[in-house]
């Protein structure tokens, strides 16, 4: 093969998966019928000049707030990779978040058990009479 007819390999990471068309036309659409929309009802009757201004002011903001949400609603979408969810983790059981797990092989350090100090917020034992 000659150098001439090589290609670069399509990138795989960061390209959109749905496409972006969708809702650029979806946006595209909504921006047009409110625009129009406000553009009828700002003139307030047959008698007076169409307020182009105001319709072109709410299609422009109608159409970025909508691609906006459609932009966060694809992002909310997209799953985790697989390797996020593999791991020790910081404080992966809730039943007992202040205990640690240490990775294998390593030695935990002996913990004073004569000094019971209680944890925030709990009474010591010679509260409660």
């Amino acid at each position: 093969m000659p150098v001439a007819d090589r290609r670069p390999p399509k990138p795989t990471q960061g390209r959109f998966r749905h496409g972006i068309k969708a809702p650029l036309v979806f946006s595209a659409v909504l921006a047009a019928v409110a625009g129009v929309a406000t553009a009828i009802f700002a003139t307030g009757g047959n008698a007076q000049v169409l307020r182009v201004d105001l319709g072109l002011t709410a299609a422009g903001i109608a159409f970025i707030v909508s691609l906006v949400v459609c932009a966060m609603l694809m992002m909310a979408e997209t799953p985790n990779a697989e390797h996020l969810s593999q791991g020790s983790g910081v404080n992966r059981s809730s039943a007992r978040p202040d205990v640690q797990v240490k990775p294998e092989g390593t030695v935990r350090p002996a913990e004073p058990e004569a000094e019971e100090s209680p944890r925030y917020g709990e009474r010591l034992p010679k509260q409660d009479g």
